[in-house]
């Protein structure tokens, strides 16, 4: 692909919610820029994450580490492992700049995730942003934010 589309933007968040819902967590980390940041906040509307704590603010390497623990066989707080599943509404491009090889995208989703006889479930939104590197699109960084973020969690397993 030489310049996406605004729909092939749309496929790709959908096409990541599906790896982490079927457990492809090495197809997902593919996806990632090596300099890219996951981070989820902990506070409403917060501007930076070094400035304040965060849920997690994750580069490739913890990334990386967070794929092996849910991979390998010996975890064993993950026996059975975790399930999820996203819903996601449809997304939003919020910047779409071929010029510049940037787009953002604005996703409002319910997650689920489940364990055993525990279930729970997350309302938030995520933030992408995108550029594409040898024809595929791929995450430069992903902020998630909850719609509850000063609520008390217990462990979020998997990725949201």
């Amino acid at each position: 692909m030489s310049t996406p589309t605004r729909d092939d933007l749309i496929d790709f968040i959908y096409a990541e919610a599906r790896m982490l819902d079927d457990g492809r967590f090495e197809d997902w980390l593919a996806l990632w820029m090596p300099e890219g940041h996951y981070w989820m906040p902990l506070e409403w509307q917060q501007k930076d994450p070094h400035s304040a704590s965060s849920y997690l603010y994750e580069d490739n390497f913890m990334l990386r580490l967070r794929v092996e623990r849910l991979s390998a066989e010996r975890t064993f707080s993950q026996k059975p492992k975790s399930r999820c599943n996203h819903v996601i509404q449809r997304p939003f491009v919020d910047e779409y700049d071929p010029d510049a090889n940037r787009y953002i995208t604005h996703t409002s989703m319910h997650y689920v995730e489940t364990r055993l006889d525990e279930q729970q479930l997350l309302a938030l939104t995520a933030r992408h942003e995108l550029t594409l590197v040898d024809g595929a699109l791929r995450i430069a960084n992903k902020r998630v934010d909850l719609l509850n973020c000063d609520a008390a969690f217990g462990n979020i397993q998997l990725l949201p």
